[in-house]
């Protein structure tokens, strides 16, 4: 036997109503489903509404009504159910209006009243889930809930008859054999044969009855949301479902405003050891969070921060109250006379003062009360007025293993201090499961990200970093994590290590992290590399945040890169040579990224450390369209035309490039624009153009001997021997009163680059040095780009560009 609740929001429409309707059917194959249902989404405050208005002598209770009686006719409608159906849904809905018109005539909505009007929102949907629920599930009924749980006249909030509920729903169930029985959830009947409720929220307590009569084997509550979370994750974005807590946390979890769970749902089951199951209807498959009595012991001390909105807090004090005996029993009989709920309360040792908080809408009767009750006191100047406080909240720190640990409390107050967040009275039992404290209402969601961050996001990530290269990028980004090591550590809570290092001869490692002062010590007596090896290694040491970075111009690492995303291991590349592959492989690389969860980065592609494209992806995730792209995307040439002139050679300016570590070893792939070709050719692909590196014309500007050369020597001798031709293209540009400007160009799905002449009224023509420019033209950006400009070459700022990747993922 399963029991399952569905709440309002499950509810709330057709749509909701098939949802679950599938999820009935799908239960019943295996096992007797009893499933309760609320009222549709919104419903009861609909119908108390209704009644107000009616009470008051207001017509528009009329239209009201009229608006119920449309939404479940439509509801109907949109299941199909058959005209049969739809009258008798037109006879409880007439009912409906009956009681509304008496309400209007004799002014009296009275709390028996209110529970005959408000049953209505359950029985109604009740009726059309259990219609609709014959389509799919023939062997199916609906049973009156009203007919088995019996309770006293205590209206709108009736406590149960425990021994001749369970009685009732045991003999009915034990003779009915039913696959799914649709019962609605709220209502029930007092012995006198009243209609009765179970307060707001009673659905939940519905089930919890009828899975505690049937010592079901798991009660199962279905919401809109994955599970009990954190926080509120409407306030905190960075809450998340907690998998398994215990009875007592989710009771004070509820309590404080957790609205998974009305909290009294929790003691019929909690007594007989069954667990509670919260799943969502809009997502089946999540694991939902399970409630039994043990709950995570290994989760950590804290399992939510809650709050409670609409509360005032009162204060009464004066020096009458210190050491007599009597004057708390007093206060708390006036509030419990007037049936005022007192939420949280705290008196210092001096008992010069108790404070108490309630909910807002009860404040003014409970200052009214108290000073009743000390008028004789207060007249003789021995204790003054009550004062209230409105516009308050209560947040609370929640775990059942918070008494275990030292310093809970401290570092929630401490927290809440430094963020500016004031305390106006605490509250901890001595079971130490809640310590709950009152601030100002406008504080509560800061106070809740600061609680969350303190309590579930400052354990420290620990980044597992396998770098390959090690020239003058490579030893640079280990000497900018060196220094930066303790700044991730206290700023950012990243433990960034890096466990395995290599080059082309030897490769390093250690799980615990390689000591980057003598790194180079080290590498040198490490094993002879083997990218097998290599590769089974990190995979075998399966450590957590595994990233491998790509720090080479080497085609064999980039082809490997997949091997790497299957299993779970994320990459960072500053080699473009996969990214400007094929596209399919390049695409197979994106794909096997999102499937594995294994990010793959490779910023430092294009324009070394600037963010050109992260920033074409911002573009393009907000909803914008690039329509082309203009830019000098090679440090190296822009170095090279910057420092070429009249007085220099065009093979000097090359060789002063490449010692300065402008181009890569081999100034070829910079100088034969390939490796300008391959920049644009990824931007282009980031902008979601399926493109090839064959369908990007190259114009080159090198002469015929140039390009045939077989060697890096006798590439550099060309330079010489071709002089002329160098001299005559920095001859027209300059008479021409124009610069050189190597520049890569994508437009209407087409690519070029080339050398170009650019006057003085170009962006390109006072790009100086070794800087890169880009300049997007998108749909929102029409007449004048996005430019992004600065360093688009040199060891140390593509280093930086790594490092900002690896910060990227540890942010994830």
């Amino acid at each position: 036997m399963q029991v399952l609740k569905f709440g309002g929001t499950s509810v709330a429409n057709s749509e909701n109503i098939s949802k679950v309707v599938n999820i009935l059917s799908s239960k019943s194959e295996t096992d007797q489903v009893i499933a309760v249902v609320s009222a549709l989404g919104g419903m009861t405050d609909t119908l108390q509404r209704a009644g107000e208005l009616a009470n008051l002598k207001d017509e528009h209770y009329l239209q009201l009504w009229a608006s119920i009686q449309e939404r479940h006719l439509d509801t109907a409608a949109e299941l199909n159910l058959d005209e049969k159906a739809k009258d008798h849904l037109k006879e409880g809905l007439n009912e409906l209006k009956k009681i509304l018109q008496g309400i209007y005539l004799i002014n009296e909505f009275s709390e028996k009243t209110q529970d005959k009007v408000l049953g209505f929102g359950e029985l109604l949907s009740s009726f059309i889930i259990s219609e609709s629920l014959k389509t799919k599930v023939s062997d199916s009924q609906l049973k009156d809930s009203r007919d088995l749980i019996i309770t006293d006249s205590n209206y709108t909030r009736a406590q149960v008859d425990p021994e001749l509920t369970s009685k009732n729903i045991s003999e009915f169930f034990s003779s009915n054999g039913k696959k799914v029985t649709i019962m609605p959830g709220f209502v029930s009947r007092s012995t006198e044969g009243v209609s009765t409720t179970l307060g707001r929220g009673g659905s939940d307590y519905t089930a919890a009855i009828i899975a505690a009569s049937l010592r079901a084997s798991v009660l199962e509550i279905w919401t809109d949301v994955s599970g009990m979370f954190t926080a509120n994750p409407r306030m905190v974005k960075q809450a998340f479902p907690l998998e398994e807590i215990s009875y007592h946390e989710a009771m004070e979890l509820s309590h404080f405003g957790a609205k998974v769970l009305y909290p009294p749902t929790i003691r019929p089951v909690l007594e007989l050891n069954i667990p509670i199951l919260i799943k969502n209807t809009f997502e089946p498959g999540a694991p939902g969070t399970l409630i039994n009595r043990e709950g995570n012991l290994d989760f950590g001390p804290v399992k939510g921060i809650s709050h409670l909105p609409n509360i005032s807090l009162l204060t009464l004090e004066g020096t009458w109250m210190v050491g007599i005996p009597g004057s708390s029993k007093r206060l708390f009989e006036a509030l419990s006379n007037e049936k005022i709920n007192v939420i949280l309360i705290t008196q210092a040792s001096s008992e010069h003062s108790i404070c108490i908080a309630v909910q807002s809408a009860d404040a003014e009767r409970a200052a009214h009360a108290i000073n009743e009750e000390f008028l004789f006191e207060n007249s003789l100047g021995k204790i003054n007025k009550a004062v209230i406080e409105d516009d308050q909240a209560i947040i609370a720190v929640i775990g059942d293993n918070m008494k275990n640990h030292q310093g809970i409390s401290g570092r929630m107050f401490s927290s809440l201090g430094k963020n500016n967040v004031n305390i106006r009275a605490i509250a901890q039992g001595a079971s130490e499961r809640n310590i709950s404290a009152v601030i100002d209402a406008r504080d509560v969601k800061k106070a809740l990200n600061t609680l969350h961050y303190k309590f579930f996001e400052r354990q420290v990530r620990t980044l597992n970093l396998f770098i390959v290269g090690v020239g003058n990028v490579g030893r640079r980004l280990l000497d900018q994590i060196r220094q930066q090591k303790d700044h991730l550590y206290d700023h950012l809570y990243l433990n960034v290590r890096v466990t395995g290092l290599s080059n082309s001869r030897k490769m390093i490692f250690n799980e615990h992290g390689i000591d980057l002062d003598h790194w180079q010590d080290a590498l040198d007596k490490g094993d002879k590399r083997s990218e097998t090896e290599w590769f089974e290694t990190i995979r075998d040491l399966n450590l957590q945040n595994s990233i491998f970075i790509d720090i080479t111009a080497n085609e064999a690492v980039a082809n490997s890169y997949a091997a790497y995303l299957r299993e779970n291991i994320s990459i960072i590349a500053c080699n473009k040579i996969a990214c400007s592959s094929e596209y399919s492989n390049y695409i197979e690389l994106k794909n096997l990224a999102r499937h594995y969860n294994a990010p793959f980065l490779f910023e430092t592609n294009v324009g070394a450390g600037l963010p050109v494209i992260n920033t074409l992806n911002n573009l393009i995730n907000s909803g914008d369209q690039i329509t082309s792209i203009q830019a000098v995307l090679s440090g190296s040439l822009n170095f090279v035309f910057n420092n070429f002139n009249a007085e220099t050679t065009f093979f000097d300016v090359v060789k002063q490039a490449q010692d300065e570590g402008y181009t890569e070893p081999d100034p070829r792939i910079d100088l034969s624009g390939v490796d300008v070709a391959r920049k644009i050719l990824i931007l282009a692909r980031e902008s979601g153009h399926k493109i090839d590196m064959e369908d990007i014309e190259n114009v080159s500007f090198l002469p015929k001997p140039s390009m045939e050369s077989d060697t890096v020597a006798d590439f550099y001798q060309t330079l010489k021997d071709e002089a002329a031709h160098f001299d005559e293209l920095f001859a027209k540009a300059d008479k021409n009163g124009n610069r050189l400007k190597y520049v890569a160009e994508f437009n209407n799905g087409m690519a070029r680059v080339g050398l170009q002449e650019v006057g003085k009224d170009h962006p390109f023509y006072n790009l100086d040095g070794k800087d890169n420019i880009v300049l997007y033209y998108t749909d929102r950006y029409t007449d004048q780009p996005l430019i992004i400009k600065g360093a688009g070459a040199g060891a140390e700022v593509t280093a930086s560009g790594l490092f900002g990747d690896i910060i990227s993922l540890g942010k994830k």
